[in-house]
């Protein structure tokens, strides 16, 4: 009976019958799709959290995994699975964690009483971050509550290092169940997405943030010429790899740009590179200008020198 709840639980190569033909892989990977009932499970393949249930992952060798979902006050699920050539779909139905109930029964001479049942709710979990952006170098506070547990234990999931998860701390739990954790991990982090978790001592309860670490890396600038005439338009472009997701623009010049203008806020392209034209019109006075770039958190900037002249 165990065995064939467990197979009813996942459904291995879901493929509707005359609707779509799948070519298999020929460079052993694959694309895979996760679901649950109720879905908001975590998944962790071979034991590296993966995202939130729905979602789909690509790029997985074909093969043995071990595949586990944990969702907040149901049984965690967990199975070995072969992993097909071509897209598969791994779907369970999770079971509710059932309170605990107690018995106890009033002692002393000549009570008669009957048994008392006291419920034991399950733990609970919370967490939230400040802030949702962690400069490298920087500190973030991580904070929450937690019911049914004298302790709490934070794993940090992102990338290098953190790959796998690591267990960054256990804080304890107040008397009025809430609890706080002050990260600073200095420079040593790579900038990039990050998701912290919080558990309940026994594993039971869970909950997540996920925020963004940005520093490092480089902020470039150039211009396609650095003289030209007034009245035409200079081409700025550049490379931002610090893991910020825009750039600001500031110009430096004769008149009203002696203190600085923002002049644009401009998203990234999907190569980190960024593009952007600025025409000297006829109201902007000859001379010298310097472009500043730098990203969202000021964590490093870049300049260059263009000269305007007459046309």
């Amino acid at each position: 009976m165990k065995n064939l709840l467990l197979i009813s639980a996942v459904i291995i190569v879901v493929i509707a019958a005359g609707c779509t033909s799948v070519t298999p892989s020929t460079t052993g990977k694959t694309t895979l799709q996760f679901t649950t009932s109720p879905s908001g499970a975590e998944v962790y393949l071979d034991n590296q959290y993966s995202g939130t249930t729905p979602c789909s992952l690509s790029d997985i060798s074909v093969g043995s995994h071990t595949l586990e979902y944990r969702l907040s006050g149901y049984t965690p699920w967990k199975s070995s699975i072969t992993v097909p050539a071509g897209p598969s779909s791994y779907y369970a139905s999770l079971t509710p964690l059932a309170s605990t109930t107690a018995t106890t029964t009033p002692s002393g001479a000549g009570t008669t009483a009957q048994p008392i049942s006291v419920v034991v709710q399950q733990p609970t979990v919370t967490i939230m971050e400040s802030p949702d952006t962690l400069v490298i170098g920087g500190k973030m506070l991580f904070s929450g509550t937690c019911t049914g547990s004298n302790g709490v234990i934070l794993m940090l999931y992102g990338p290098g290092i953190y790959t796998n998860g690591v267990k960054v701390a256990e804080p304890t739990v107040g008397t009025d169940n809430s609890w706080s954790y002050t990260w600073n991990p200095g420079t040593s982090i790579m900038h990039g997405s990050y998701t912290m978790i919080a558990y309940d001592k026994q594993k039971q309860a869970s909950d997540k943030v996920a925020f963004t670490a940005v520093g490092g890396g480089s902020i470039t600038i150039g211009v396609a010429s650095a003289s030209i005439p007034q009245g035409n338009t200079a081409s700025f472009s550049g490379l931002c790899t610090s893991g910020a997701k825009t750039v600001k623009l500031t110009l430096y010049g004769p008149g009203q740009y002696s203190n600085g203008v923002d002049v644009a806020t401009l998203p990234l392209n999907a190569d980190n590179t960024w593009n952007y034209k600025f025409t000297f019109d006829q109201a902007k006075p000859m001379g010298t200008y310097t472009m500043y770039v730098h990203d969202a958190q000021n964590t490093g900037s870049a300049s260059v020198i263009v000269s305007v002249g007459s046309p």
